[in-house]
């Protein structure tokens, strides 16, 4: 292990075994190894929450404007997170309009570009890089992992998913330059092995499924030094050691008793990913939270569906599929239906805002230095309007202020990303379609 004294604990600190490295969370012992760079404040996090098919925008839209709002009943689950929100009225993604092709796939194909996707349900694809990749490009060489692409519902990548367009357009969100569209990962065990895999070459593949068969824990593997490191820090960093190596161990178990449940017949999901759709999306929220502490990777997008989705949420008393309710032509039953769809995703939603607000990193939260967009693609999903988009930002990186609802000029969305990216300390003078700057946090 490569630590040498308490006050010259290195933030890429690792825990070693059996082919295992383990990073560390942002303890105050490492703050003398950054003084020298002048950088004692922990690295932003930037992120993507995606929801498919767009929103009930009457329930959607906050009353009022500035810092006297009120959320409406979708966004009535973030209340408790009110002075971390800043939720935006008025942007339009211009690129659908562009093109021809299914409603859904001009939309999210184009979302975090600016860029029309060609027309094509071929091997062709051609869209635009997102925001996001530019800065997983950027930080790279800072994380073990450039970013992560996660998804909570079953995906392809090939053929026709929308009126000819390509399933590439509806089932990912990001690209890392105009042909290479990302896939989502969706399984939880194959997302923790990303993070936490073996970090030895040389290790064989036999040796790698021998520890897959017997379920051995990396934290089993690693404890000795766990321990080691312990007695060289303060209380309060032995106290965060210990929450965050808590919080891996939990995440380990929720995935073998996954992987154990999905044994039983009938099988209709992957081993690893939980039966019940809220297990499934809290375990990838805490999976992205892990990884942000231990700063393997500072980026991360998450879709809860593709677009198009036509996932049912009997748990919720909404056993139609999705899609279909969302052309609902104004029948109130359909739109009530959508609405407690939209409820629930921002009610799970809020439970990855209470993890990041709950962990620690150095002066401060994950979520006082992280930036979260979260919205689709699509307003109004009856008529796949692009235009006054749903959408908030979550988290104070940067200097966001948030407790604010801001009503801004119809102007594109890149404009926002623009601004992500400059809070994160990503210089940027323009992106995609953008045309200037949008301030989150105007005086």
């Amino acid at each position: 292990m490569n630590y040498v004294t308490r006050r010259q604990l290195s933030r890429r600190t690792l825990l070693r075994g059996c082919g295992t490295a383990i990073s560390l969370p942002w303890l105050d012992a490492m703050l003398p190894a950054f003084a020298g760079n002048d950088t004692s404040v922990p690295p932003a996090r930037l992120a993507v929450v995606y929801v498919p098919n767009g929103v009930v925008m009457e329930e959607w839209s906050p009353d009022g404007v500035g810092t006297e709002f009120s959320c409406g009943r979708i966004l009535q689950p973030l209340e408790g997170f009110r002075n971390d929100l800043t939720i935006i009225s008025g942007l339009v993604n211009n690129a659908p309009s562009l093109v021809r092709g299914g409603g859904h796939a001009k939309a999210s194909g184009s979302f975090l570009s600016g860029a029309p996707p060609k027309f094509t349900a071929g091997a062709d694809v051609h869209a635009g890089v997102t925001f996001d990749q530019i800065a997983a490009a950027r930080w790279a060489a800072e994380t073990p992992v450039a970013s992560l692409q996660l998804g909570c519902e079953d995906s392809r990548m090939a053929g026709d998913c929308d009126s000819g367009s390509s399933c590439a357009y509806t089932n990912s969100l990001s690209w890392k330059d105009a042909e290479t569209p990302l896939m989502v990962e969706v399984n939880p065990r194959s997302v923790f092995e990303q993070l936490f895999g073996s970090s030895d070459p040389a290790l064989s593949p036999a040796d790698r499924a021998k520890r897959r068969l017997y379920r051995r824990s990396i934290l089993d593997a690693t404890q000795d030094q766990a321990r080691s490191l312990a007695g060289t820090l303060g209380s309060a960093d032995r106290r965060r050691l210990d929450q965050y190596l808590t919080a891996i161990r939990e995440v380990e178990q929720r995935i073998d008793t996954a992987e154990q449940d999905n044994q039983v017949p009938p099988m209709d999901k992957p081993a690893g990913i939980p039966l019940a759709f809220r297990d499934y999306v809290k375990l990838m929220f805490d999976l992205q939270v892990v990884a942000f502490q231990s700063d393997l990777s500072r980026v991360s997008t998450t879709m809860l569906g593709r677009e198009g989705s036509v996932r049912t949420y009997p748990e919720i008393n909404v056993p139609d599929p999705h899609h279909p309710l969302t052309h609902h032509r104004g029948h109130p039953d359909f739109i009530e239906k959508v609405t407690r769809i939209n409820c629930y995703h921002t009610e799970l939603f809020s439970y990855f805002l209470q993890q990041l607000q709950s962990t620690p990193d150095g002066p401060g939260s994950l979520l006082d230095h992280s930036l979260i967009l979260y919205g689709s693609a699509l307003s109004d999903g009856n008529s796949h309007s692009s235009v006054n988009l749903p959408l908030l930002i979550a988290g104070k990186a940067g200097g966001v202020r948030g407790g604010r609802h801001l009503i801004v000029e119809p102007q594109p969305v890149a404009n926002l990303f623009v601004e992500l990216l400059n809070r994160v300390g990503l210089a940027t003078d323009n992106f995609g379609d953008s045309t200037g700057r949008l301030n989150v946090s105007p005086s």
